[in-house]
């Protein structure tokens, strides 16, 4: 078995790895391009190795922290009644039951105004700390070699604390949604999709394994095309996978390696109703925000019902759509599955018809390319609006994609350019464009101007 490693297991600590790395290659990439080694350069470099050699350090004392507590049996009147955990900081609630702050004090905003264990009703929801046991606590840590501050240092995030209530409350859910019962499905599906809206907590335990994941999605697995009849359990669910995915990057990556998610979504992008497909849509999205994830995905096929959907056109889900697109066509393999799935012929029309100029034409500038987005776009007339784009536009960002996508036609298409010269001699939009466009709108630009100016002299010589 592979040795696990300190950043294996907290997804906090790998997406911050993760940056440092990111950082620290494009230093490197930087140091290559540059004649000589600037000084900001190095000390750059050095802040981040410092920075990811800090995080390592840290997590490796969490870790021992966290193995040590494993192992240690912990004295029940040092745990928390709610979490069931060893108290980080212990706190007196009104019914003089001593509680660690950061349970109590979630319990307490949830709207509860009860003790948890002795069921009393509170005069006031005032916390006191409970310096007696946080001593004795300090003292017993010291005891069994677990250094206080390690200890700290392995506190819960409070947005991710999950209690003991919480954990009964989801497997209970969980074990609804796997009765033969239609109601007890439905009512579960529902409470879940609200639990993973409202807060982290529930979010954080469907990552905890895939079984969460194969029971929230097994009632559409049973239930099949008799859904029609019943709608809403497919949205309750796949908004429930939307919210979970949204967690963090482990989370996206095991629902996206689950067998029946990627086929579901597609059959939600299909069939389901308008809100159903836009969530679908929209958890394709945030999926894809991974990027080991964007082959797994375009593989399956799902760009082809993303492309029809984006060609109805609703405008509930078209953004959702869009955004799904782009992110899964920034990995170049995607890029020739879109084009072969119509995306050039649909992304034209609505670019045309001034919809959604936008979103769709930042995605049309990455498939241009591939050389048959080329070929359609010639055949759809593309020239003509992609100039009255960079002619009238008002976003810079716009310009930039349409001149990119222009330059890309004209250079693989002799016959483009009559038109160009056209536009250039009545209006002067591509000048104007290398002058005050962003500085890849004006490479491009004079780019195509370099080539206009050539031709022109060949044929004044001849």
């Amino acid at each position: 078995m592979a040795k696990t490693g300190v950043f294996d297991s907290d997804p906090t600590a790998i997406a911050k790895a993760k940056e440092l790395k990111r950082e620290m290659k494009k230093l490197l990439m930087n140091m290559e391009e540059e004649d000589g080694l600037s000084v900001q350069t190095i000390d750059q470099l050095q802040e981040a190795l410092s920075s990811f050699k800090q995080e390592t350090m840290r997590k490796m004392a969490k870790s021992c922290s966290l193995e040590m507590l494993e192992t240690v049996s912990c004295p029940e009147e040092f745990r928390c009644p709610l979490s069931n955990e060893l108290m980080r900081d212990p706190v007196v609630l009104a019914s003089g039951q001593t509680y660690d702050k950061l349970f109590i004090q979630k319990w307490l905003s949830s709207g509860n105004r009860t003790c948890p264990k002795t069921q009393q009703v509170l005069p006031h929801t005032s916390l006191t700390p409970n310096l007696l046991i946080r001593d004795m606590i300090s003292k017993w840590c010291k005891t069994v070699g677990l250094e206080t501050r390690n200890y700290q240092s392995s506190l819960v995030d409070e947005e991710k604390a999950v209690t003991r209530s919480d954990r009964e409350i989801f497997n209970s859910l969980l074990s609804k949604l796997s009765s033969s019962n239609l109601q007890d499905q439905k009512s579960s599906a529902k409470e879940l999709r609200r639990l993973t809206k409202k807060g982290t907590e529930f979010r954080a335990l469907f990552g905890e394994s895939s079984e969460g994941i194969n029971r929230l999605v097994n009632p559409l697995l049973l239930h099949g095309s008799s859904l029609n009849q019943d709608e809403y359990l497919q949205e309750d669910v796949i908004t429930t996978l939307l919210n979970v995915s949204i967690h963090d990057d482990s989370n996206k990556k095991l629902v996206c390696e689950n067998p029946n998610v990627i086929p579901l979504l597609i059959d939600a992008l299909r069939r389901g109703t308008v809100a159903t497909r836009s969530n679908a849509a929209a958890t394709v999205f945030t999926l894809s925000a991974l990027d080991s994830n964007k082959a797994l995905i375009g593989k399956s096929g799902i760009l082809k019902p993303l492309i029809d959907l984006l060609e109805e056109g609703n405008p509930l889900a078209i953004k959702d759509v869009a955004a799904a697109i782009f992110t899964l066509c920034i990995a170049h393999e995607n890029r020739s599955r879109a084009v072969k799935d119509g995306a050039v012929r649909v992304l034209g029309k609505k670019i045309s018809d001034g919809l959604y100029v936008d979103e769709l034409l930042a995605i049309l500038a990455m498939l241009v390319t591939h050389w048959k987005a080329v070929e359609e776009l010639g055949e759809l007339g593309g020239v003509t609006w992609l100039l009255r784009i960079t002619r009238e536009s008002e976003c810079k960002r716009n310009k930039e994609n349409a001149i990119v996508i222009l330059h890309t036609i004209c250079f693989s298409d002799r016959t483009k350019w009559k038109e160009i010269k056209e536009e250039e001699s009545s209006h002067g939009t591509i000048t104007r464009l290398a002058r005050e466009g962003t500085s890849r709108a004006q490479r491009k630009a004079n780019g195509i101007l370099d080539r206009l100016r050539k031709a022109m002299n060949l044929t004044h010589t001849a």
